[in-house]
């Protein structure tokens, strides 16, 4: 407990840190008592879906509890958690906006709904707390010059130079609003409507590890930090990744690890791939899990070129900093595939490819204001099938689908969890018409699936959905069967082909080896076999000689004798 009083003391001064760091320690007396104890090692067995609470709709159903059925009856052997995105009361930004963190959104269903998952699923929760609505009550106390709430919230006097202040919009970095005491100037990264909390208030930091330790109560195995790394702002810096925000993470690390050792924190952190894994921390203090960002990009840089060269480097530079941490493996989510993570990576000329192949493929690029003043591409939204099969093209359906599954295993296969975006996981296409409804780019790849229709699309051989569903669930198969795969074990990348990546896999107690071969060309590639007896996980057949040919787009996972 030291280290969260020092924290402390580095956050708040000598003064206010003690009285923080008692009332911390009794909220955690106090909820570890009412959670209990809980096995939380992850396995080769953990993959988590992504979903919306409402992603499944039935008339006069609540949404969640449509979900439930529809994950029962076709997931239960497939994954083994699901991330519901937040499902708390809302007012924009499709559940980003959040009025109250304590409720379920009453349309979606009620927490017995959402612990009516618990029994066949783990559960990823949403930490929204960079922000909250300005709808929300603690915002509508602030502006009524509230005591409590005075300090809730960051007020900007005066004209101070914020041009060195880095964020992913292009709307204005505060907004007016009125209160009896004058107008005030309030910080809002993301929007008018989502108000930044102001956690150099510890009241807002003990107010947070409340609710972080209600979730892990409420039966969250993980909570996902959704735009941490712009939680703390200074005048006069960045605002991002501050030395504050990481101190603030350990902190609700340390709280969690004494109340609810099992909950794994994720951060969500859409930058650059160095400052993105520094959210590992030490490897025991910060998160147990972040966002592979890189990755989306890199995937699709490799099949659009056919060269698995780049996406091999990189993936052969990974490294752990503990074997208490892991990767949060993705290739898509409910927002669209960021472009930062791939700079320095990729060059400006293959990160300008990646977006004119997105438009394109009819997606949409959304971009970010520089300090500067120009702008430049920060995300591109497109469905991940969509983004590596043109939609209007002449391919047949069945070499879309094997390129999308071939990038699909290329991120089942590397060192971590996978987390698997709904869309992808049951084959869908983008959805402009929302685009046009919403006025927002990310609804292309948000949309609604009716119970009946969804049904009907997998129980069809011949749909997209159950060309995709069926072989997603045989490399998930795959994956599950070998102890190779586990978060913790080791990845080895070989170079074998220019259109080959291949990793090998190796179970933390060395008894188990996969080699995962993925050829991403259109083409037939023949390389020299790296052992001459093996099994493939994906079919069992047996797989003899000196050479290999792998046809296009396919996928050999070789576990040795």
């Amino acid at each position: 407990m030291q280290n969260l009083l020092n924290d402390l003391v580095y956050l708040y001064g000598l003064e206010k840190a003690p009285g923080v760091f008692s009332r911390l320690g009794e909220m955690t007396a106090k909820y570890r008592s009412r959670i209990g104890a809980k096995d939380g090692a992850l396995t080769e067995r953990d993959a988590i879906l992504i979903t919306y609470g409402d992603q499944v709709q039935r008339s006069g159903d609540a949404p969640l509890r449509t979900l439930a059925e529809f994950c029962r009856g076709h997931l239960k052997d497939v994954v083994s958690g699901i991330h519901i995105l937040p499902f708390y009361p809302w007012t924009s930004d499709d559940g980003f906006s959040i009025t109250d963190y304590r409720r379920v959104d009453p349309p979606l269903g009620g927490w017995e709904d959402v612990s009516a998952l618990q029994g066949d699923f783990r559960l990823m929760f949403d930490a929204v707390i960079n922000h909250i609505s300005a709808q929300s009550d603690w915002f509508k106390k602030f502006l009524q010059d509230d005591p409590r709430y005075k300090n809730y919230f960051i007020v900007v006097d005066g004209e101070p130079d914020l041009s060195q202040v880095v964020r992913p919009r292009t709307l204005p970095l505060l907004t007016s609003f009125q209160t009896p005491s004058g107008e005030k100037k309030v910080w809002t990264t993301f929007s008018a409507d989502q108000v930044d909390l102001n956690f150099q208030n510890p009241d807002v930091l003990l107010e947070i590890a409340d609710i972080l330790l209600m979730y892990a109560e409420r039966g969250a195995d993980f909570i996902r930090l959704d735009a941490i790394a712009y939680l703390w702002k200074e005048i006069g810096t960045p605002c991002i990744h501050l030395p504050q925000t990481h101190r603030v993470i350990q902190l609700l690390r340390a709280v969690l690890d004494g109340a609810a050792p099992h909950v794994h924190l994720i951060t969500e952190t859409n930058v650059p791939h160095a400052d993105n894994i520094s959210y590992f921390g030490d490897g025991a203090n910060e998160a147990q899990m972040v966002y592979n960002f890189a990755l989306p990009p890199l995937t699709l840089h490799t099949f659009h070129t056919g060269d698995a060269r780049i996406l091999s480097d990189w993936a052969d530079s990974l490294t752990l900093p503990s074997d208490k941490t892991t990767f949060f493996n993705f290739l898509a989510s409910h927002d669209g595939v960021g472009l930062n993570p791939a700079q320095g990576i990729l060059s400006s000329a293959e990160i300008d490819s990646l977006v004119q192949t997105t438009l394109a493929h009819g997606g949409l690029i959304s971009y970010k204001h520089n300090a500067d003043g120009s702008q430049s591409p920060y995300e591109m939204n497109v469905n991940y099938f969509d983004a590596l099969s043109d939609p209007q093209g002449s391919e047949p359906l069945s070499l879309q689908v094997d390129r999308f599954i071939a990038a699909q295993a290329i991120m089942l296969s590397l060192v971590g969890v996978p987390g698997i975006y709904f869309h992808s996981l049951f084959g869908s296409r983008g959805w402009l018409e929302g685009v046009k409804e919403t006025g927002r780019n990310r609804t292309i790849n948000r949309q609604k699936c009716g119970f009946d229709s969804l049904q009907n699309g997998l129980a069809d051989p011949a749909s997209l959905r159950s060309r995709v569903f069926s072989r997603y669930r045989e490399l998930l198969k795959a994956r599950r069967s070998s102890p190779a795969f586990h978060p913790h074990g080791v990845q080895n990348v070989l170079k074998l082909h220019n259109s080959v990546f291949a990793v090998e896999r190796v179970s933390p107690d060395e008894t188990s080896r996969v080699l995962c071969l993925h050829n991403v060309s259109a083409d037939r590639v023949t390389l020299d076999a790296p052992f001459t007896q093996a099994r493939d996980l994906l079919t069992g057949n047996a797989v003899n000689g000196n050479s290999l040919s792998l046809g296009p787009y396919q996928i050999l996972w070789m576990a040795r004798p």
